[in-house]
């Protein structure tokens, strides 16, 4: 199968650096294709700007989406952007790989997002009518395709519990596993996340990288996140609001959206 890694960290010698080169192993090794876009080696650009769209008139007012669209359907992309848009569509599965900064992903892989994922690609796809709202949450060009987060954090893993300071795990990542991946199509594998990445030596390591290796193997037979199809009919349209008693006992906040 063919892979795509997306990995978001300055320094090649840092834990995270470690951890891609152990998954383009790893993954070599299973018979995969492995690509990966380093966007700090590549000198990534992370600003969505005017410079993204060279064939707009000089001194237009920028509409971000129309220009977006036009590129798109003009085949006037920036190469960088251009490349990574080929890149997704050639993998099976991608893998995004970061440490989670504030509470998020690296401003380098946030442009990455904004830059890549343009319009008529990844979103403003599909039919808008009474029944459908587009090809979305479910459905849209990455149908079919895998992906899974692999992500470091400082804090202990009590910290992200239902009770603790920083919030549930899964809350902090649903914009990116249900916004980024699921809106477009990937179904989603539950994230790999390695707590207390500052407190890693060696024997800590190879116990992490066995665990990787696990959730690498089954990466096209594990089952995904069961996020609810936006128009599979759970969801009232337009409105878009869940249907009435669909939700568990107690099941409450960003769980609603797991059937």
């Amino acid at each position: 199968m063919k892979i795509l890694i997306v990995h978001a960290h300055p320094e090649p010698r840092s834990l995270n650096g470690s951890l891609r080169d152990r998954m383009v192993a790893t993954l070599h090794a299973a018979g995969h294709e492995v690509v990966v876009s380093d966007l700090y080696a590549q000198g990534w650009k992370a600003t969505l700007d005017g410079a993204d769209f060279p064939t707009e008139p000089p001194g237009a007012r920028l509409d971000l989406i129309d220009a977006s669209h036009r590129a798109f359907a003009d085949g006037a992309q920036t190469p960088d952007v251009a490349e990574e848009q080929r890149r997704l569509l050639w993998a099976d599965a991608v893998l995004l790989q970061f440490p989670l900064w504030w509470f998020s992903m690296p401003a380098i892989l946030k442009g990455w997002v904004e830059r890549v994922y343009a319009h008529g690609f990844a979103y403003g796809v599909g039919e808008h009518s009474d029944r459908r709202w587009g090809d979305r949450y479910g459905e849209g060009v990455f149908a079919g395709k895998r992906a899974m987060l692999v992500v470091t954090t400082g804090g202990w893993a009590e910290h992200y519990l239902e009770r603790g300071i920083n919030g549930p795990i899964d809350d902090l990542l649903f914009p990116i596993q249900h916004g980024i991946l699921f809106y477009p199509g990937f179904s989603v594998l539950e994230p790999f996340v390695v707590y207390r990445a500052e407190r890693t030596d060696a024997a800590r390591f190879e116990a992490i990288t066995a665990d990787l290796d696990r959730r690498l193997a089954g990466l096209f037979t594990e089952a995904p996140i069961a996020y609810r199809r936006q128009n599979g009919g759970d969801y009232e349209i337009p409105s878009m609001k869940l249907k009435e008693g669909l939700e568990r006992a107690g099941q409450q906040g960003f769980r609603l959206h797991r059937a």
